[in-house]
C-alpha cells in the first residue's frame, strides 16, 4: 500500500517552486526546504490516514435481475473507529452492466454509517462475478491517500427479458375462464379424459351417449371429457449458428427464449407439464418437464448465460436425445431459424425420428426487415439488389415452411413480437381439440 498523491500535495508542492522563484538568492535552499516540508508533511498524512482495511464495506444488490431492467446496487460504509473518515470507493462494474457510476466520495462520521446508491441496466444476458472494490483513505490534512482493495464478491444473474409476460398471463386467465383444459369441448374433440355424467342434450353428439347409465335411469345420460392436465410439453431450444443472426437488433435466440417462457408459462398455468432442452452441436442444458409456477424460474436458469454457438446443429442427436427422456406422446416445440440449406440438410432428414409418435411445432422468428426490403418500391440500384435477395429469402422461407408441414410438423412463424403469444395460442388451440 503506497501513498497516492492528491491535488493538495500537487499545490503545495507547485507554490514551494514559485516561492523558489520569487526568492532567487535563496534558490537551491528554498527548493530544498519547501519541498523537504511538503514531503515531510505528506508522508506524515499518510501514517495518520486510517487504514482503508478499519472501514466495513458491504455490496447490498439483488442476485439477479431481467434484461434492460434498472436495479440498485448500494454500498453500506461503516465506520468502527472515532475518526472521521474521508473515503472514496470504487466498484468493478463490467460495461455492460451500464452502472449509473462506478465511484464514489463520501465522509463517514465516527461510529457512523453512509449508504451509497447507484443503478446497473445491464445490455447483456449472462452471468457476472464482482468481486473487488477499490477503498481510498484520505489523511486529515488532504494531501495523500491510503487505497487498498477490498473482496466482497457477489454474483450478478441477467436473466432472459420476458417481453410477452403479460400475453402469456392473460391467455392463461382466459383459457381458465372458457374452461379450455379443465371441461370439455362440445363437439368434436372435446377431450380423453372422463369427466362426468350428466342429462343428454340436443348439442350433444350421439357417440356420447352412455348407455348403462341411460338403463339404469331411463333418461338418456351422456358422458362429458375434459383435456388431460398431465400432458407433457418440451420445448427444444436451438442454440446453434443459425440463432446467432440479429432481428431487431438482438440475437434470434434471445426471441425464442421468449417464447419459451412464454409457452411455460401458459402450459404450467393449464396444468401440463413442461420441460427445456438446449442444444447445438451437443445438448447443453435439460429441465425436466413439471407444473407449477417454479418451473418457470427453472426454465429461466437454464438459459441466462447461453450464448449461441457458431456450430452447426446436430438436430438428429437432439431429437434422439429427447426421445430416450421423453417416451409418452408429448408436444415438442423446436425453437429455431429456417435457413433453407440448413433446414434440407440437417432439420427435415432429422424430423422423422419425432413426428411419428409426437405432436411437433416448429417455432421460429419473421425478420420484418426482410419483409419491408421485399415490399419497398425500389429505385435506387443498391436498392434493387437488396430487393431481389429480400424475395428470394421469403420464397426460401415459404417453400422450408411448406415441406415441413408436408412432414406433419405444424409451424408457427412470426414476428418477434408476434411469436410467443402465437405460440401460446396455437398449443391452446391444440389442447382444446385434444389432438395432444
Amino acid at each position: 500500500m503506497f501513498p497516492i498523491p492528491t491535488a493538495r500535495l500537487g499545490i503545495a508542492l507547485a507554490a514551494a517552486g514559485v516561492l523558489s522563484m520569487v526568492l532567487p538568492f535563496a534558490q537551491p535552499l528554498t527548493t530544498f526546504v519547501l519541498g523537504g516540508i511538503v514531503l515531510l508533511a505528506g508522508l506524515a498524512d499518510f501514517f495518520l490516514a486510517v487504514d482503508p482495511e478499519h472501514l466495513d464495506v458491504e455490496r447490498d444488490m439483488s442476485p439477479s435481475l431481467p434484461l434492460g431492467e434498472t436495479m440498485p446496487i448500494r454500498w453500506r460504509l461503516r465506520n468502527p473507529t472515532n475518526r472521521t473518515m474521508k473515503v472514496s470507493v470504487a466498484d468493478e462494474f463490467a460495461p455492460s452492466l451500464n452502472a449509473s457510476s462506478r465511484r464514489a466520495e463520501v465522509e463517514v462520521p465516527p461510529k457512523g454509517e453512509v449508504t451509497v446508491t447507484n443503478t446497473v441496466t445491464p445490455t447483456r444476458r449472462g452471468r457476472f462475478r464482482i468481486s473487488q472494490m477499490a477503498v481510498r483513505m484520505q489523511g486529515p490534512l488532504g494531501l495523500v491517500e491510503r487505497q487498498r482493495n477490498r473482496e466482497v464478491p457477489r454474483l450478478l444473474r441477467v436473466l432472459p427479458r420476458f417481453k410477452s409476460k403479460n400475453e402469456a398471463e392473460i391467455r392463461v386467465a382466459k383459457a381458465k375462464q372458457l374452461e379450455i383444459g379443465l371441461r370439455s369441448a362440445k363437439g368434436r374433440g372435446g377431450g380423453t379424459e372422463f369427466d362426468q355424467l350428466r342429462e343428454y342434450t340436443p348439442d350433444d353428439e350421439f357417440r356420447r351417449i352412455d348407455w348403462a347409465a341411460t338403463a339404469r335411469t331411463g333418461t338418456a345420460i351422456a358422458r362429458t371429457y375434459r383435456a388431460e392436465l398431465n400432458q407433457t410439453v418440451i420445448n427444444l431450444l436451438d442454440n446453434g449458428r443459425v440463432m446467432a443472426g440479429k432481428v431487431e437488433g438482438v440475437p434470434r435466440v434471445e426471441h425464442a427464449m421468449d417464447a419459451v417462457m412464454a409457452l411455460t408459462t401458459v402450459a404450467t398455468g393449464l396444468g401440463d407439464k413442461c420441460g427445456l432442452m438446449v442444444f447445438d452441436r451437443d445438448v447443453r442444458a435439460v429441465v425436466q418437464p413439471n407444473r407449477g409456477r417454479a418451473q418457470l424460474g427453472r426454465v429461466t436458469e437454464a438459459m441466462y448465460d447461453l450464448d449461441p454457438a457458431l456450430v452447426e446443429s446436430d438436430y438428429r442427436g437432439a431429437f434422439a436425445a429427447a426421445l430416450g427422456q421423453f417416451r409418452r406422446r408429448t408436444m415438442i416445440v423446436v425453437h429455431t431459424e429456417l435457413v433453407e440449406a440448413a433446414a434440407a440438410e440437417f432439420l427435415l432428414p432429422a424430423l422423422p425420428l419425432i413426428s411419428r409418435n409426437h405432436l411437433v411445432i416448429i417455432a421460429t422468428v419473421r425478420d420484418p426487415e426482410v419483409e419491408k426490403w421485399a415490399g419497398k418500391q425500389a429505385v435506387e440500384t443498391h436498392e434493387v439488389y437488396r430487393q431481389v435477395a429480400a424475395v428470394k429469402t421469403l420464397e426460401q422461407r415459404d417453400r422450408t415452411i411448406a415441406l415441413l408441414r408436408g412432414v406433419g410438423a405444424t409451424v408457427v412463424d412470426a414476428s418477434p413480437g408476434d411469436l410467443a403469444p402465437k405460440l401460446a395460442d396455437t398449443y391452446i388451440q391444440i389442447k382444446a381439440s385434444g389432438r395432444l
